[in-house]
């Protein structure tokens, strides 16, 4: 069962993602918001263009982690599960 504040955070998380994906869309990708696990580590997949695009790396760091951390200072750290840089 998930726990009321878990699920809270996901809400929070995948809110602060709801900023980046207009820019995402425009290149033809998205961002999907997998899980965030007991010790507050998100996993993420990257869709469309994002799953094969080399600056999904750069994206992740000047634009999902900043926009998930600068929101929900909590969080850990940020894995994608897919991609070039998958974990």
């Amino acid at each position: 069962m998930i726990s009321a504040l878990h699920s809270e955070i996901f809400d929070r998380v995948d809110k602060a993602l709801e900023e980046i994906r207009p820019h995402l869309a425009v290149d033809g990708g998205n961002i999907e918001l997998v899980e965030v696990t007991d010790d507050l580590i998100v996993r993420i997949k990257w869709v469309g263009n994002c799953e094969h695009c080399a600056m999904s790396a750069m994206t992740m760091k000047a634009g999902v982690e900043q926009a998930i951390k600068s929101k929900i200072p909590e969080i850990k750290g940020i894995e994608a599960l897919n991609g070039y840089h998958a974990v």
